[in-house]
């Protein structure tokens, strides 16, 4: 069948329905509810195969969706995989937690509903798995260059795969007892079960790629030791601090950050929940913060059968629509509505919190806040609406400022940013010779799909500077794009 150039004015958007929420309370499995792959070859055939295609520059990957798009909506699915892996090591990933920034900017959604981007990517990515067509590809030649990665997040694999698959012996190594960084215990998993990230571990594993769990660097191994074990080390240790609230009463206890909250619960869904984990299970939660991680503690909250939850977020509610200062084909700030906010929860905004209550043992029992306005980009106290909220588990998303760098680097050799990540140049080399920097530690706190980005683009820099060329694909430009998205 081939594609239809047609088909956006035949076939409406559609996006895999959720499961009931009664049901999908009871348990952490995936919310969605698959979708026939008819439908969804319906869905790419919306593609308009644009003159000039927007998506593709809106998507930090620089994924070819007009292609796959094409391929998989003329039945070519083979194709369309090969396509869709060629720059993207993890679209199982992406096409399940990506904000998909490709939909803002795809022309067909200047007037009408964006194609289906996402679902077409998870689709295609799975419809790999199952017929056989992502392999592991292990290396036919060896170049007996050794690299370390610390940290297996998005950005660590994507680059660990890239090296692997060069011919280079890469080792992996994590401080946590599994490897996945915040996919696996920052990401609940109703947005992402676990198989699906072991899955693709397996995959890399059997390309030789090498895992070392339980390994800290900076108290199990210096960093200068490991640059003297390895010819080449990239640091792709997240954006791990978050950002705190030092207001009178902080010190209480029940105040958590999200990240001392979110990997108990998914350690618990496979029986291994922490010594003293604290559950939200029927106590009134409080969430400060609005975003992804707010939404995630949110969902995790319901599921462990809290009594009431709040959501905080110091800005005023996004609009529905577009507003004209965020124009196409930027990724508009908008008001979105997740799986997690239509299983229950209220969500309040333009408040700040100035203070917590505690009870007599110490534990919090209240937070003191006050609705704000903002002028010049900053909160202004609203006099009269001050108003008390009652919270006996506090929980802080309100986003990370920078990676632990201190305990890998006591000594201050890594030249940081002004706002603490690592710098490099432009070859993603650090001031230390033979040391690389990639995802949220040299970008910030961001998105997946710009960590895996950043994995792809120092993979690319280390097999050069090990072996004074590479074939690994360059990078697209990102200078330009502004990061709102992240």
């Amino acid at each position: 069948m081939p594609a239809d150039p047609r088909g956006f004015m035949k076939f409406s958007r559609l996006v895999p329905p959720r499961r009931p929420v009664g049901r999908r309370l009871e348990d952490w499995r995936e919310v969605y509810e698959p979708l026939d792959s008819g439908a969804v070859v319906e869905q790419a055939r919306r593609c308009m195969d644009c003159g000039i295609p927007f998506c593709h520059g809106g998507c930090p990957l620089g994924n070819i969706i007009p292609e796959w798009n094409e391929l998989f909506g003329s039945d070519r699915r083979r194709a369309a995989s090969q396509r869709l892996l060629a720059t993207n090591n993890f679209p199982e990933f992406t096409g399940r937690l990506c904000p998909a920034p490709c939909e803002s900017a795809c022309v067909l959604g200047i007037n009408r509903d964006p194609v289906a981007i996402e679902l077409i990517e998870k689709t295609i990515a799975e419809s790999g798995f199952e017929n056989g067509w992502d392999q592991p590809l292990p290396p036919t030649v060896l170049t007996g260059y050794r690299v370390a990665i610390v940290g297996s997040g998005p950005a660590g694999l994507a680059a660990a795969q890239q090296l692997t698959r060069s011919g280079h012996a890469v080792t992996v190594f994590e401080r946590a007892d599994r490897p996945g960084g915040l996919l696996r215990y920052g990401i609940p998993e109703f947005k992402l079960e676990k198989w699906v990230l072991d899955r693709r571990l397996a995959q890399m594993e059997e390309e030789g790629t090498t895992f070392v769990v339980g390994a800290e660097i900076g108290r199990d191994a210096t960093l200068e030791e490991l640059r003297g074990r390895f010819d080449a080390v990239v640091l792709a240790l997240g954006s791990t601090i978050p950002r705190d609230l030092p207001v009178p009463g902080r010190e209480s206890e029940g105040i958590l950050a999200a990240m001392d909250y979110l990997p108990g619960a998914n350690r618990a869904v496979f029986g291994a929940p922490p010594a003293g984990m604290v559950t939200a299970e029927n106590r009134r939660v409080v969430i400060l913060g609005g975003g992804d991680t707010g939404a995630d503690c949110l969902g995790t909250a319901l599921r462990q059968g809290a009594a009431s939850v709040v959501q905080l977020e110091l800005l005023p509610q996004p609009p529905l629509e577009r507003p004209a200062s965020q124009p196409w084909p930027t990724y508009p700030m908008l008001f979105r509505t997740s799986s997690a906010h239509e299983e229950g929860g209220e969500r309040r905004y333009a408040r700040l919190t100035v203070g917590f209550e505690a009870d007599d043992a110490g534990w919090v029992r209240a937070l003191r806040t006050v609705g704000v306005a903002m002028e010049g980009g900053q909160p202004v106290q609203i006099p009269g609406t001050e108003e008390e909220i009652e919270g006996d588990l506090v929980l802080l998303a309100m986003g990370f400022i920078c990676p632990e760098l201190d305990r890998i680097d006591p000594a201050g050799r890594l030249e940081r940013t002004p706002a603490g990540t690592i710098a490099v140049d432009s070859s993603w080399q650090t001031g230390i010779p033979g040391v690389f920097a990639a995802g949220d530690a040299r970008r910030g706190q961001s998105l997946i799909v710009w960590a895996i980005a950043e994995g792809r683009s120092v993979a690319r820099a280390v097999d050069s500077y090990l072996c004074k060329e590479t074939e690994l694909p360059a990078p697209i430009d990102t200078s330009a794009r502004p990061l709102a998205v992240g």
